[in-house]
């Protein structure tokens, strides 16, 4: 049994690789989302889509809107140096878009169904969870999307599009079900190994869901912060007065693992193999890392070929002793004699790190529990820990760097800029961060084509094309989501 799982695990990998390897291009109706499957087989095939969805194309696209990642090219223009300089069309929102509904969702809405069937409250709770997540990854990418319709699987393929504000308030919702599900006393089957997100004994497991479920909560009224303050601040309270559980240590954090064997790597690594050369570190991010001598670039980035920490500016062309390249946190172990990476690094979808500075944010702006100070320096210490930085270097850059200081802005600067270094190559996070706070302070590329840094991406063309009854396209990459009201 224990075979065949790892087995059933591989070739779900196999087929969600077969749609990462394509270059942001077509994708095939969904291979493993079988209707019929057991319940055990589809939340496996649940939480690799959403490992995949998390770190593939979504990743790459928001990653160089926010310059923590650069385009480069092996001759020609390559797609992701266009998409740094905002080169970015419905098109390019097809496979996105379409592995998001018809697998993740199409997925999820099956598990929902088949456990209602079968009284199986903790596998509805934990595809609830994930179905909650998704969402919010959705909306903050385009704004308002179908959502009621959309759960109506293959019977309605032209769904309405509901508004984003309103379908973050059903978020909410739907985390309080699947917090209640996963809580259940009876459930005639429960996830364990086949989950590979959390895998194991559900007795145990299920109290990570359910901090994560929490978490992801104080992630969405966080995003009211320039909307509403006041919705934030008094939703953020309530939550954190209440007996709810967060996120307590990385062992918490909300990712997916991947293997080094072949097919099981993570998605991130598989492009750096099919593309090689097509991304390096960004200037914005290794000098701000730079600029501290920061412990954590040794995993983050390879040096160049003088061994110094080198990004390139978006938009810059090639040089000599090369930039800078994404490293072991992102692509797992590396082999120093054959230069070769294990590609088994996880996927970062949320971490205890960003609890802690979400919770820093809350104290400084709104004067919500805790200290901002501490928060600010737990959310430090928990990223470098989570990069395998020595305790003693941890312990140095915090006494050095990590202590709040001067205006409620420039402190709200310090916790936003440590944030996205902790964050890197955590999908939407840190662009969505930037749009709600206006930090870190972002250049407009030289190669830019249009005058502005996005603010959400333009409707697949898909879409358009088959649904434009619901939807038509947006005007610019400038058209905003609901919370994104900053100047």
């Amino acid at each position: 049994m224990k075979n065949f799982k790892i087995k059933l695990i591989s070739s779900l990998l196999a087929l969600a690789t077969f749609t990462s390897a394509c270059e942001f291009g077509d994708l095939n109706n969904d291979p493993d989302s079988l209707v019929t499957a057991p319940i055990e087989q589809q939340l496996t095939s649940l939480t690799v889509n959403v490992g995949f969805l998390a770190g593939s194309d979504l990743n790459r696209y928001s990653s160089l809107i926010s310059q923590q990642f650069s385009g480069q090219s092996r001759g020609g223009l390559s797609q992701t140096q266009q998409y740094e300089s905002f080169q970015i069309s419905g098109n390019d929102s097809n496979n996105v878009w379409a592995n998001l509904y018809a697998t993740v969702l199409n997925d999820a809405e099956n598990i929902i169904n088949l456990a209602k069937n079968t009284n199986s409250p903790h596998y509805s709770g934990v595809a609830k969870i994930l179905k909650a997540y998704v969402y919010q990854v959705a909306v903050d990418t385009w704004g308002a999307i179908p959502y009621f319709e959309a759960q109506q699987l293959t019977n309605n393929l032209k769904p309405k599009y509901d508004k984003d504000e309103f379908i973050y308030g059903q978020l909410v919702s739907l985390l309080d079900q699947g917090i209640n599900e996963v809580k259940a006393l009876n459930s005639l089957k429960s996830p364990s190994t086949n989950s590979t997100i959390y895998p194991g004994d559900f007795s145990i497991t299920k109290n990570n869901w359910i901090r994560f479920a929490n978490t992801l909560k104080l992630r969405l009224f966080l995003h009211y912060s320039e909307k509403n303050a006041a919705f934030a601040k008094s939703n953020i309270d309530n939550l954190v007065n209440s007996s709810a559980t967060f996120f307590a240590s990385n062992s918490d954090n909300f990712q997916m693992n991947f293997t080094s064997v072949a097919n099981g790597q993570n998605p991130i690594h598989q492009f750096e193999i099919a593309r090689p050369g097509y991304l390096v570190a960004n200037a914005k991010l290794v000098n701000m890392m730079n600029a501290k001598s920061d412990p954590r670039r040794s995993s983050y980035f390879t040096k160049d070929k003088l061994g110094n920490y080198l990004g390139a500016v978006a938009g810059a062309p090639a040089v000599a002793n090369g930039y800078s390249k994404l490293h072991t946190y992102l692509r797992g172990n590396y082999n120093s004699a054959n230069g070769v990476y294990t590609g088994a690094a996880p996927i970062r979808m949320m971490t205890f790190a960003e609890y802690n500075f979400i919770r820093a944010e809350a104290a400084l702006r709104f004067s919500s529990p805790g200290d901002a100070d501490a928060f600010f320096k737990a959310g430090v210490r928990a990223s470098m820990q989570d990069a395998g930085v020595a305790d003693v270097d941890i312990d140095n850059y915090i006494n050095t760097y990590a202590t709040l200081s001067g205006t409620d802005i420039q402190k709200l600067e310090m916790i936003i800029n440590e944030k996205y270094i902790a964050n890197y190559g955590v999908v939407l996070e840190p662009w969505s961060d930037w749009r709600r706070t206006g930090f870190p302070t972002l250049s407009l590329p030289s190669t830019a084509v249009v005058g502005y840094i996005p603010r959400s991406l333009y409707y697949p063309q898909s879409e358009i094309d088959t649904n434009s009854g619901n939807v038509i396209q947006k005007t610019g990459l400038n058209v905003r989501v609901f919370w994104d009201t900053r100047n």
